[in-house]
């Protein structure tokens, strides 16, 4: 609970002080909060995001499937708070890519 106290003061901070200071650079158009559930099993991560998205009132994003993610978010303006299960397809296929990370060397 601390944690999340903590980032609510945090954002609250944050935008307090870019609104007093104009002359502070904003230059990215958007932002996103990831969330994630605690790994495990595929059918038990897609219930915890279901969860999440009947307490935002939003859909699964169909979008994301292709790629074995499970998610579901809702946006605040340009602010997004977005909650994504990454599937056991999707972390293999992650795995395999990284497998080969620094067994070449372009020099």
């Amino acid at each position: 609970m601390h944690d999340r106290i903590s980032l609510i003061t945090g954002l609250r901070a944050l935008a307090a002080f870019l609104e007093t200071n104009p002359e502070i650079p904003v230059t990215h158009p958007r932002m996103v909060l990831h969330e994630f559930p605690k790994h495990g099993p595929d059918a038990e991560m897609c219930a915890d995001v279901d969860k999440i998205a009947a307490l935002l009132g939003t859909e699964i994003d169909p979008d994301h499937r292709p790629y074995g993610h499970y998610s579901t978010g809702l946006d605040f303006g340009p602010v997004r708070y977005e909650y994504t299960a990454i599937l056991a397809t999707a972390r293999a296929r992650h795995d395999a890519d990284d497998s080969y990370r620094g067994c070449i060397d372009p020099a």
